[in-house]
């Protein structure tokens, strides 16, 4: 029975393992989160890059007393542009420990360390536009950082939230290459064998035997630090288990009797393979698929990590670990800890739902 015969009844066998809802359930919780991390997150300036010197390294659900204060900025931007980026915020924060009003002036304490505070006062109709009733509403207010600050005092919840968008979408993309690459290739090599088999699998092993870690190295090496070249880097370094599988597969299908009668009937081979063949090994591949998006989350938090993947201000799971990883050994090691467990985390989901994608699609289960 073919693969793609099954997957009518995919859901039904998937739902009976719980470790594989568990990862799907746990996948689609981080795909919203990638979409509305600027809705969700506490900070929604882009890249949650609103630093807060003062408050650096402080422990989750550390609350400060702020003081706001205009900023003039023309920030036009609409829903869509705040749902892709942000929003740049209009105001500083000043973070204080107590204050004084006195007719039009407010003393504030503002806070410097723990042991440190400087006098500053401000002019209480500039920060209100003329609305003083409103000082203690808008302009006074108090913030918890739920899983505290990093070391340059922005907020390790909304760097997490929208450090989601990097790793599904480098597992995306990479995923989406590497099927382009090893599914051409790998179907061609399986379907015409001979010189074109030999070719394509010399090419195969010898990409194999390259340390992936040091293949990524020369491919962003080449192409240059940033965000779309470490989407290209990882895709092209995952493409030959595609090629290897599909191949394998390829060679076993094509001897089926509803592919000879597709060549008795006169079907290009082009058509053959995308049209019959391919539909049927859907199965395998997206298990594959499955693995290799958590492989994709790993190696570019390992990137980043290193300094050679995502670039700062943009947060990226591996770069918040390099930022915060000496307060492992110091007062704060959840700062590093966190991005850790995120990563371990959504890793697990896409290694259960392929398991369990392994499992339904199994036709002898």
């Amino acid at each position: 029975m073919s693969s793609i015969l099954l997957l009518p009844g995919l859901w039904k066998r998937l739902k009976k393992n719980k470790g594989a809802l568990f990862g799907l359930i746990i996948i689609i919780v981080a795909v919203l989160m990638a979409i509305f991390a600027y809705y969700l997150a506490p900070d929604s300036s882009p890249n949650a890059d609103l630093q807060t010197v003062e408050i650096q390294a402080k422990k989750p659900g550390y609350q400060q007393l702020f003081l706001k204060i205009p900023d003039i900025r023309n920030n036009n931007a609409n829903w869509f542009q705040y749902l892709l980026s942000g929003r740049q915020n209009q105001y500083r924060l000043i973070p204080i420990t107590a204050y004084t009003i006195k007719g039009d002036i407010i003393t504030v304490n503002k806070y410097v360390d723990e042991d440190t505070t400087v006098l500053q006062t401000y002019s209480v109709n500039q920060l209100t536009n003329h609305h003083p009733e409103k000082l203690n509403q808008e302009n006074i207010i108090t913030k918890k950082y739920w899983l505290g600050t990093d070391k340059f005092g922005r907020d390790i919840l909304s760097r997490l939230i929208i450090g989601t968008r990097i790793s599904l979408a480098v597992g995306l993309i990479a995923v989406l290459i590497s099927l382009t690459i090893g599914i051409i290739l790998g179907a061609f090599a399986g379907y015409y064998r001979g010189w074109i088999d030999e070719i394509i699998m010399w090419l195969v092993n010898v990409t194999w035997s390259i340390p992936t870690l040091l293949f990524v190295f020369a491919i962003t090496l080449a192409l240059g630090k940033g965000f779309w070249q470490i989407f290209i880097a990882v895709g092209l370094t995952m493409w030959v288990s595609v090629a290897r599988l599909v191949r394998g597969q390829v060679i076993a299908v094509k001897e089926l009797e509803y592919v000879q009668a597709a060549k008795v009937l006169g079907l290009n081979d082009v058509r053959i393979i995308v049209k019959h063949i391919l539909p049927n090994i859907l199965g395998p591949v997206m298990v594959i698929a499955a693995g290799n998006f958590a492989t994709a989350i790993i190696i570019e938090a390992g990137l980043s990590f290193l300094g050679i993947g995502i670039q700062p201000p943009q947060p990226s799971w591996g770069l918040m670990i390099k930022e915060n990883y000496n307060f492992i050994i110091t007062h704060n090691p959840l700062l590093a800890l966190i991005p850790g467990f995120a990563i371990m985390l959504l890793v697990l989901a896409f290694n259960l739902l392929g398991n369990g994608l392994r499992d339904a699609l199994d036709v002898r289960a």
